[in-house]
């Protein structure tokens, strides 16, 4: 065993030994809600493919006319010759579409959260942050240099006297939070954000990965659901969108600015126009047709009240997003249900540390407008018989 290994192999070991080891899981074919994993059919309740769109044919075709006429690959960063009319549209419908000047793409949502991050905080400045954030703008707020504050989750009186301690010091300030949290589902209280923003002169940025095509009477995420304009709007097309990739929606000057100095833009290659031209397709369809919305929407209601019936765990911060974990707090019994589940035929992944906090393991159910009625109960019908039989082996 090399020197490496031999530092490595006991933490891999250590990982098994406390549940909290992970595999990956093949699957065979289009990622929709029926789907072949490591060889058994089973019904997914645990991707980000909220309107259904990831396996829909129309972005296969869109992005099938793109491959015969710009290729597979952008062959460069978008500086210097990854730039595509692709892009450019998909960049130019976005903003139309977020009401915001303009967009800048990134390769992903990880991309976006550090190099905006990165290039708009340093040293002397503050950024002042949900504990449950994504991981990315942990990672890109703790990168940039500038004094991390974290907030305990939701604690809007927290903000407040982090921002008031930047104002006194004379500091520039950023809070950061998503809007929709992804392991929980509760929605951020942007009015009260954007009021402590406007009162101490800070600047707000939402990560609306998981609200894009959702919230808002148009689907334009969790800005538009509270009327509110934050500096900075992040998102991912990985999600609603059904393809891959990172935007940023802002201010001319926003934008120019990240052209210049986001490292994680500058220095990557293009997605390939083919990924841009199905993003453009979806965009197309979630505008045309609000229904896949009003699908999602019963779907979670349905899903919710059924859950309550049956007396499921589900969170008591439950609300109208996809996103509805099942906690059941021990890190092993996680991973009990959640093959109890696929036996049943489900797949729920099972989450736990460090994605959430420890003590708070879980299911995360997430909700397709794909999903049909009968599916849902299926699902919860095939939740309470595990439940109990993991009650059964441990009482």
């Amino acid at each position: 065993m090399s020197v490496l290994d031999s530092r490595l192999a006991p933490v891999l070991d250590d990982l098994r030994e406390r549940s909290l080891y992970r595999v990956r899981r093949s699957v065979d074919g289009a990622h929709g809600v029926q789907m072949r994993v490591d060889g058994r059919d089973c019904i997914n309740f645990c991707s980000n493919d909220y309107l259904g769109l990831a396996s829909d044919p129309r972005l296969a075709a869109a992005a099938m006319r793109a491959l015969d006429r710009s290729g597979t690959g952008s062959s460069g960063s978008a500086l210097i010759s990854g730039y595509n009319t692709e892009h450019r549209a998909l960049e130019e419908e976005l903003a139309a579409f977020l009401g915001r000047p303009r967009v800048l793409l990134f390769s992903s949502g990880w991309a976006a959260n550090v190099g905006v991050l990165k290039a708009l905080l340093g040293r002397g400045d503050m950024v002042i942050a949900d504990e449950l954030n994504h991981a990315s703008l942990i990672d890109g707020a703790r990168a940039s240099g500038a004094d991390y504050q974290r907030v305990a989750h939701a604690d809007v009186d927290g903000y407040r006297a982090a921002l008031q301690r930047a104002a006194l010091d004379g500091r520039f300030a950023m809070l950061v939070a998503d809007g929709v949290f992804s392991m929980d589902g509760d929605v951020a209280d942007l009015p009260a954000l954007r009021q402590l923003t406007h009162q101490t002169g800070a600047a707000l940025m939402i990560d609306d990965a998981h609200g894009l095509g959702v919230l808002g009477a148009t689907g334009r995420g969790s800005a538009e659901h509270f009327g509110i304009e934050p500096d900075v709007l992040m998102a991912t097309m990985g999600k609603s969108l059904g393809c891959a990739g990172g935007l940023v929606a802002g201010s001319e000057t926003l934008i120019e600015y990240l052209v210049q100095r986001a490292r994680t833009w500058v220095f990557s290659t293009a997605p390939p126009p083919a990924i841009a031209a199905a993003a453009r397709e979806a965009l197309r369809i979630i505008r045309s047709e609000p229904e896949l919305r009003g699908r999602l929407l019963a779907n979670i209601d349905r899903f919710v009240r059924g859950a309550r019936d049956r007396g499921l765990p589900i969170s008591e911060r439950a609300v109208a997003t996809p996103i509805q974990p099942v906690i059941v707090h021990e890190d092993a019994r996680a991973l009990r249900l959640s093959r109890e589940l696929m036996e049943r035929g489900y797949w729920v992944a099972a989450i736990r540390p460090p994605t959430v906090p420890r003590g708070t393991a879980r299911l995360r159910i997430t909700l397709s407008a794909a999903h049909d009625a009968a599916q849902i109960d299926g699902l919860l019908d095939a939740l309470a018989q595990s439940l109990t039989v993991l009650d059964q082996v441990n009482p």
